[in-house]
């Protein structure tokens, strides 16, 4: 289970998002399902957050797993 403020990769694209497989977000909320889900922001190099994705556990890893 991840936790919050968690480093984690997406593991297929979200094309809806304009977010590509491997795309590297953070854990800012956890929904305890089941199934357990997750709130993950994704940022620019800026620190601008470019989207915020609810998503399933199998589909996000944590980066080099």
């Amino acid at each position: 289970m991840l936790e919050l403020y968690d480093v984690v990769e997406l593991r297929e694209a979200i094309p809806g998002e304009h977010l590509p497989a491997g795309a590297v977000g953070t854990v800012v909320h956890i929904f305890n399902g089941p199934p357990a889900s997750y709130e993950v922001e994704f940022a620019d190099p800026d620190g601008r957050t470019t989207a915020m994705v609810t998503l399933r556990a199998d589909q996000v890893v944590h980066p080099g797993e």
